[in-house]
């Protein structure tokens, strides 16, 4: 029974209402090229990072260059895709690795995908393609144990210890980004007032961009309270009149390497991408909400799959070394 008054009342305007509202965006005789520029439309709408919708609509094209751009998409069947997989690797002429062939498999499954989601396609011709999986190594990250090595060698500096004087900045930089897992283009754009201290028993820090195409990327992220304690030193021994960090990012790599090599960490293992993902890592043997890492760490749905399913391996591998 349908309680629904306005539909009552209007019975034919509410149907036809609905079925604008699930009218496919195309039709399957729509070119391939068409298709393109609406599934662009999707991406941004979704939330898509930048370098994934470049890829994604540069797949598409290279498709359009195989079967020719204005092929409907509704006769594209399974065995098109596979021949073009097929000419990418041996006929094309050009080095397909197996990168960007997963990718280019990836694209298909997202981009027919939608459209047999959406209803433009009554199947998914890219269901039967087979995806060969290929992802990047697992990041090394340093233990526990070195974070806190590397936590207290932060303190000492703070503190004066073996210094001139007493900085906060290595410090700063170090909990910040353990507690966030902002990446350094972030962190080199924060300004004091993105920091919300109105509460001071939950502060946080808003990521903002200036690109209109990245709004999507803002995000609020909590702050330790203990943390504004530190703000406050650092903001008095630097006074930035900008940004929060005044120096270039290059010397804030180096502030993480000297910190590392002085509690005798390789080089390179305290970084701003190894501290990342010790911070997602943390939230995720912490139970927080998988979506809630993935909304922290500012990523894209299709971003998130493969960071998900690193995730889970180094979590594994953090288990197996503490048995």
């Amino acid at each position: 029974m349908n309680n629904d008054p306005q539909r009552d009342l209007f019975p034919e305007e509410t149907l036809v209402t609905e079925a604008k509202q699930k009218r496919p965006p195309i039709s399957q005789e729509a070119s391939l090229q068409a298709a393109l520029g609406v599934f662009e439309i999707h991406m941004r709408d979704e939330g898509f990072s930048i370098n994934t919708m470049k890829a994604f609509s540069s797949d598409v094209r290279l498709l359009g260059k195989y079967l020719g751009v204005g092929q409907p998409v509704g006769e594209i069947g399974t065995k098109n895709l596979n021949d073009f997989l097929d000419w990418l690797l041996n006929e094309r002429g050009v080095p397909c690795s197996p990168k960007s062939y997963a990718r280019r498999v990836t694209t298909l499954k997202v981009f027919f995908g939608w459209l047999h989601d959406s209803g433009v396609l009554a199947d998914d011709p890219s269901s039967a393609v087979i995806q060969r999986t290929v992802t990047s190594p697992l990041p090394v990250l340093p233990s526990e144990d070195q974070i806190a090595d590397s936590l207290t060698q932060t303190l000492s500096i703070r503190n004066g210890e073996g210094v001139k004087k007493p900085d906060a900045r290595p410090h700063l930089l170090l909990t910040l980004l353990l507690k966030t897992g902002i990446k350094k283009s972030e962190a080199m754009t924060v300004v004091p007032n993105h920091i919300d201290r109105s509460d001071p028993d939950q502060p946080m820090l808003f990521i903002r961009y200036a690109n209109p195409r990245l709004r999507y990327k803002e995000r609020k992220l909590y702050l330790d309270p203990s943390w504004l304690e530190t703000l406050d030193e650092y903001l008095d021994q630097y006074r930035p009149s900008d940004t929060l960090f005044t120096c270039t990012a290059r010397n804030l790599e180096y502030i993480l390497t000297d910190v590392g090599e002085a509690v005798g960490l390789h080089q390179g293992l305290l970084s701003f991408e190894n501290l990342r993902w010790v911070s997602a890592l943390r939230d995720w043997d912490a139970g927080v909400e998988k979506d809630d890492i993935r909304q922290k760490l500012g990523l894209s749905k299709v971003t998130w799959r493969e960071t998900k399913s690193k995730l889970t391996k180094l979590a594994a591998q953090r288990e197996d070394r503490q048995k």
